[in-house]
């Protein structure tokens, strides 16, 4: 008898009755979000979707010659995790462009990183850390210096964002986008400068980042063969931690169709590991509606398929009625044709069966908007079915939240504030902090709260974080944010991470639990999310993802069980030698050799700053 029809565990092969699955998953405690059906053992799946869900016995009867049978060995199972925040596709046109220190636990390993990093990059290119990090993360509780980057890379060009606040530049890149005493400060931004004032190296959010972003934008790019790997890379790194869904936010210097370009070929390729509910962001102030007007000529909500489908418009409509999420500045107010260009623009879509979501920090920004959106509701012209929501709602009052469910929207909220939460606590105090955002509220008040991240130049594309974030109310520096009033427990949360985000792309019929009929999309968990310390519920990773049937992800003693990657390209890309998302050593045996290979230089510094002290 050959191996792949070798009895496992006691199930019987496939007895020629019914299709065989590609795909059968056993003993594993599966949590499966469903009410029906809460827990499990085995699944199988068959033609990318769920045929069984159940036990060994359930599943038997699709066990076939080519079936795949994977042993979870006593280990949690959950649904696929889906954010419902993510700049996914800007992010990975640039993934293997950038030094990620998310999840980095010092400023002394962060530097060294970023002093080999500048001398394996060459003539003409960047060093780029651009978002998942802050300097509440490090043991020496601070950002780094100009000169510290000098010294570290006294030639190449580099270039450090933090959060929405700042962006830190060395000698080399200030001379590479030309920055001089000349140089004037624009709208909402600042270029630091000394007393002779010439430029420090500082960029100032204040408050909006458009300054950090466009300077960023000055960089060099890929070409489309390696936007293409990049994104193939960068998506594989977000199955690495479940995730087999997101919804792109769009957002500034992400133009359709070119930008889309990459995720458009994949998805053509067959080759996405991640399904992705895209939105369209108008690019140019004065130019929305000329944007909206040609996207509505081109392409409907819905269109696409169950990998890439278009979901919608935002997360600007327009650029007046945005306001900024920089908590080190004031709250910014928005001027006075915010209100007409937003109902231009929400008219427009609303009138083209385009449903929305809507950037929106302060509840001073949401009433006024809530007041638009009344006011289009009264004449007839809000569908109730439209799909809407607003993003991040940090400072949404009760009122507001009552009017949001009047009009059926949705809420989606991410983790900035365990980024961000020192800031706002400085502003506004720890009293008014502890229901930013207002997580229990929002679903006491029965609306529809999807999770996510607003990765990745704020938080870090973990969603694991997040999910700390929600279930302890901590920063990343270990601030207690929320009392237990404004926490959820964890299978809340992971509804939140799942389900939720299902719901808002119109597809809880065939995604977010693991039901028979849905997508075959689950990952294999390297600790149990509902058992382990709260401490350690942001060291999980997936040691199995599973996205339509195949294993997209694979590590520890599942290793060899999905497909290779292409080789990074460029080969001295940040990504080749130091990887993604840096684990913390207790969540190292999740990881196959060339994750522990990429990672080997952080390890060895971190080791040498623990015998230091």
């Amino acid at each position: 008898m050959s191996s792949s029809t070798m009895p496992v565990g006691g199930i019987r092969p496939y007895d020629g009755v019914r299709h065989p699955a590609q795909l059968v998953v056993r003993n594993g405690r599966i949590h499966t979000g469903d009410p029906a059906r809460p827990a499990a053992s085995a699944v199988a799946i068959t033609d990318g979707v769920f045929s069984a869900v159940g036990d060994d016995a359930t599943v038997a009867p699709h066990i076939g010659p080519d079936t795949r049978v994977v042993d979870a060995l006593g280990r949690r199972v959950i649904p696929g995790l889906n954010d419902s925040h993510l700049h996914v596709i800007r992010g990975g046109l640039n993934y293997l462009l950038e030094l990620r220190w998310d999840g980095v636990r010092s400023l002394r390993t962060a530097l060294r990183m970023l002093r080999e990093q500048a001398e394996r990059t060459p003539t003409g290119q960047w060093v780029r850390v651009v978002g998942g990090w802050t300097g509440e993360q490090f043991a020496e509780k601070r950002l780094p210096t100009v000169s510290e980057l000098n010294a570290a890379a006294p030639d190449t060009p580099v270039f450090v964002l933090h959060l929405y606040q700042s962006a830190i530049l060395n000698r080399a890149a200030l001379e590479a986008v030309g920055f001089t005493r000349d140089s004037p400060n624009p709208p909402g931004g600042e270029i630091v400068r000394d007393f002779a004032g010439n430029p420090t190296g500082v960029l100032l959010a204040a408050p909006a980042a458009g300054l950090l972003y466009s300077t960023l934008a000055k960089g060099p790019i890929l070409a489309p063969e390696d936007q293409l790997g990049s994104t193939r890379h960068y998506l594989r790194e977000l199955n690495r931690f479940g995730i087999t869904s997101a919804i792109d936010a769009a957002g500034g210097f992400q133009n359709f169709p070119d930008n889309y370009a990459a995720v458009t070929e994949l998805a053509e390729r067959g080759e996405l590991t991640v399904r992705i509910a895209y939105h369209l962001f108008p690019q140019t102030a004065g130019q929305e509606l000329d944007d909206l007007r040609r996207w509505i000529g081109m392409v409907s909500p819905g269109d696409g398929d169950e990998w890439l489908r278009c979901n919608g418009a935002g997360e600007n409509l327009a650029w007046s009625p945005a306001d900024f999420e920089n908590f080190a500045e004031p709250r910014p107010r928005l001027t006075a044709r915010a209100s007409q260009d937003l109902e231009a623009a929400a008219r427009l879509l609303l009138d083209n069966g385009w449903g929305f979501r809507l950037h929106a920090t302060y509840d001073e920004t949401i009433r006024q908007d809530l007041d638009v959106f009344e006011k289009i509701a009264a004449d007839g012209a809000f569908p109730a079915d439209t799909r809407w929501l607003f993003d991040h709602a940090e400072t949404v009052s009760q009122e507001s939240l009552d009017r949001i469910k009047a009009l059926g929207g949705a809420v989606s909220v991410q983790n900035r504030m365990m980024f961000q939460g020192k800031a706002f606590i400085d502003r506004y105090g720890a009293e008014r902090a502890a229901t930013a955002p207002p997580i229990r509220a929002m679903r006491d008040t029965g609306l529809l709260v999807a999770a996510g991240t607003d990765a990745t130049r704020v938080s870090s594309y973990n969603p694991w974080l997040s999910l700390s974030w929600l279930v302890t109310g901590r920063t990343i520096g270990d601030t207690l944010l929320y009392p237990a009033e404004n926490r959820v427990d964890r299978s809340t949360a992971l509804e939140m991470y799942t389900s939720a985000g299902a719901h808002l792309t119109g597809e809880s019929d065939v995604k977010g639990t693991i039901t028979e009929g849905k997508y075959g999309d689950l990952a294999i968990l390297s600790a149990d999310y509902f058992s382990v310390a709260d401490e350690d519920i942001d060291r999980i990773e997936a040691l199995v993802t599973v996205a339509g049937g195949k294993v997209v992800h694979a590590a520890g003693e599942y290793e060899n069980i999905a497909a290779p990657l292409p080789e990074i390209s460029p080969a001295w890309s940040p990504v080749a030698r130091f990887g993604g998302f840096q684990a913390a050593r207790g969540a190292r045996q999740a990881e196959g050799s060339g994750a522990r290979q990429a990672r080997a230089f952080v390890d060895a510094a971190t080791d040498s700053e623990e015998q230091r002290a």
